[in-house]
């Protein structure tokens, strides 16, 4: 009997969430030049509206883990879309929420401009929401796919996060255009809830769509071919101490790895559109094509990291092990970032495509560090091992995204904001080999997680 392929729907199911998730938070950054200049934002100004995004994103990714493993893939997606996209929509009513906030902030001695209030508000209900895709989307592939297809699954759905980044600057300069920024949020705000009717129809455990015919045995044993598969079925609905966790160096390994990378991607999102205006004096439309560039390099790098660990599989190796290898590759390619400004000068697109293999090595890098998970421990604790180190990563892309602002107002002030520049892709060039090195260190051997 020939097998059904329904997994592959719902692995197209999160690709298109993943995308809507990162399409709804690049909308601020393509028009932070604009609004920049409407509101007269500084560099840090910016980088504490993005800095609340990022920081509850941090302590949403450790919840939402934890939310997931209680209330199911199904409903917990359902749930952490709806609220994402009620943030999104919410950044075009800044000017409302933004009086209010801050008049509860002045109340408190705490002086914050009425615009500046509103975006910090919009961003944080976006980041509660954002915060709980990767953990849903990794425990749904736990839950859909075995594990030699875990890592190609994982890099199709994440490179979702790349569609979604080359549409944001073909379609969102062009919507501010025609209806202003205020309509833009709003306008993609709405797609997402678009995209939770299919989810809420489509979705279900593999055991579940099997009784009702979605897929056939073939296919359902073909899910569930590993032993551990078949464990984690038997215990799905047993739940995990955080402390507990902690116990073991694999989550230790996870949070680290997140920690020292999620940052070099949240600046790529975040900076790149501020850079391109202050390298190269570009605005609105003129960044469509440099920043599309980017992000379809970063697809390749998706998908194809996703599927180099398969290669190493064959000859034998374990897939923990194979993810390893792959990633320690992969880790190479980020170091075109170093070249970035010492090359700037012979034009934009030298840096765009230097920056652009960094961005999709970083792709290829997140695909099998997310399914390292899912090699280690069993379904029940994935989504909160995706938490903490998910809140990991955001609390490093915070520290980046300071950072980041702090220098560039420096250097700026100096007439030199491309040394600031230079020190950040030093940065983002070196990142992801000391991560590998500190993971191989804590977790030499390959070794999976049981519990009692």
């Amino acid at each position: 009997m020939s097998r059904t392929n329904y997994r592959w729907v719902i692995c197209a199911l999160l690709f298109f969430g993943t995308t809507i998730n990162y399409l709804d938070r690049q909308v601020l950054s393509l028009l932070e030049p604009a609004l920049a200049k409407e509101f007269s934002w500084s560099n840090s100004d910016y980088a504490n509206i993005a800095a609340v995004f990022q920081f509850t994103y941090a302590i949403g990714m450790l919840f939402a883990g934890r939310f997931v493993d209680f209330t199911g893939s199904k409903v917990g997606y359902a749930w952490v879309l709806g609220i994402w996209s009620l943030g999104a929509v919410l950044h075009a009513f800044v000017a409302q929420i933004g009086g209010g906030i801050s008049a509860m902030l002045s109340s408190l001695s705490i002086s914050v401009p009425i615009t500046i209030a509103g975006f910090m508000f919009a961003r944080l209900v976006l980041g509660l929401g954002e915060s709980g895709n990767f953990p849903c989307a990794i425990k749904a592939v736990a839950e859909w796919f075995p594990k030699k297809e875990r890592s190609f699954a994982t890099g199709i759905f994440n490179s979702g996060a790349n569609v979604g980044a080359i549409l944001a600057p073909l379609v969102v300069p062009w919507l501010a255009v025609q209806w202003g920024w205020e309509s833009t949020f709003a306008i993609v705000g709405v797609i997402g809830f678009v995209c939770l009717f299919f989810w809420k129809r489509l979705f279900d455990l593999p055991l579940k769509l099997f009784t009702k015919g979605k897929l056939n045995q073939a296919e359902y044993d073909y899910i569930s071919e590993d032993v551990d598969s078949k464990q984690n079925r038997e215990q799905e609905h047993e739940k995990i101490s955080w402390f507990s966790l902690l116990a073991y160096r694999q989550t230790w390994a996870f949070a680290i790895g997140k920690f020292l990378t999620d940052g070099v991607w949240w600046f790529f999102m975040f900076w790149l559109p501020a850079y391109l205006t202050a390298q190269y004096k570009m605005t609105g439309t003129q960044m469509m094509l440099p920043i599309a560039t980017i992000y379809c390099m970063t697809m390749v790098g998706s998908i194809g990291g996703g599927w180099l660990p398969a290669m190493f599989m064959k000859k034998g190796l374990n897939p923990y092990v194979a993810r390893m290898r792959a990633m320690l590759f992969i880790a190479i390619f980020p170091l075109s970032a170093l070249l970035a400004q010492p090359l700037g000068h012979a034009g934009f697109w030298m840096p765009v495509i230097l920056i652009g293999i960094a961005a999709s090595a970083h792709q290829a890098w997140s695909a099998n560090l997310f399914t390292t998970v899912s090699d280690m421990f069993p379904n029940k604790a994935v989504a909160s091992v995706i938490g903490i180190g998910g809140m990991a990563g955001g609390f490093g892309g915070v520290a980046v995204t300071k950072v980041a602002g702090a220098l560039f107002d420096h250097y700026q002030a100096l007439g030199e904001i491309n040394v600031g520049y230079g020190i950040m892709f030093m940065f983002c060039g070196l990142a992801y080999l000391i991560a590998w090195a500190l993971m191989k260190t804590l977790v030499p051997r390959f070794k999976v997680i049981e519990f009692g």
